[in-house]
């Protein structure tokens, strides 16, 4: 009886629009509409850019413009657990696999423009950023192995500099400065998102068009090859995915 007064406080005690959402979500499923579309309408009537939830904080738009919906799919399944197939729910969460496959304006219906764009934000300025780095990263390691050399230490490093022309912790040292941030010796997963999104704006400041799009080929490229080896989506909408499911 305690817990279900602390989730009803909870509820009260959030933002209106979050807890519009919440109720959104357990209404729609338990009128019958499939679980997915309920999460995502309740994604578009969220309000919160990020929240205090259990002891735990969530982040869900980074730099106030790249939207985690995982983050808040995440946060709001905790909601209405007892409610979703166990295994669709864990496709979703664990390895971005949504139970439907929905085209850009179906998703849009959904969560609203501004939300899409947040989220095409977040897609290309972190998740697709990464996989920049991590191709190049392989690059290297294959020109190593053909030249005899084994060690991997370094190739992280020298793939900041092909791509940014400036060492990593130079970089992070500089994007901490212009935040106010502590220059600690490690780093947080969200700070390391708010990085990466830095690097995503700082590159497109300074790189040539040209160059850009050469970029961007080599990390959808990267990410279809990873995405068809372990079976991981990661797309909200299938318009963005860079192979096709079939």
């Amino acid at each position: 009886m305690a817990k279900e007064s602390s989730r009803l406080f909870s509820l009260e005690s959030i933002p209106a629009g979050d807890a519009e959402a919440i109720n959104h979500l357990k209404q729609a499923i338990a009128g019958g509409r499939h679980w997915y579309l309920a999460l995502l309408g309740a994604i578009g009537l969220w309000t919160s850019a990020e929240e205090v939830y259990n002891d735990r904080t969530y982040h869900y738009l980074i730099d106030g413009e790249a939207f985690d919906w995982l983050l808040l799919a995440e946060r709001l399944c905790e909601t209405v657990d007892s409610l979703l197939p166990e295994d669709e729910r864990d496709a979703l969460l664990f390895h971005g696999i949504p139970p439907l496959e929905l085209n850009a304006s179906e998703v849009k219906e959904l969560i609203g423009d501004k939300k899409y764009g947040q989220y095409l934000n977040y897609f290309y300025g972190i998740t697709v950023e990464e996989a920049l780095l991590l191709a190049v990263q392989e690059e290297i390691d294959k020109e190593r192995r053909v030249q005899g050399l084994r060690s991997k230490s370094q190739s992280s490093d020298e793939a900041y500099l092909r791509i940014y022309d400036a060492a990593g912790e130079a970089l992070l040292i500089q994007s901490r400065q212009e935040k106010s941030y502590a220059q600690l010796k490690s780093i947080t997963l969200d700070e390391l998102k708010e990085f990466t999104y830095w690097l995503f704006k700082y590159r497109l400041k300074r790189c040539e068009k040209a160059r850009i799009a050469s970029d961007t080929k080599k990390a959808l490229d990267y990410l279809k090859r990873q995405w068809q080896q372990k079976g991981v989506f990661k797309v909200l909408a299938t318009d963005l995915a860079p192979y096709d499911r079939a």
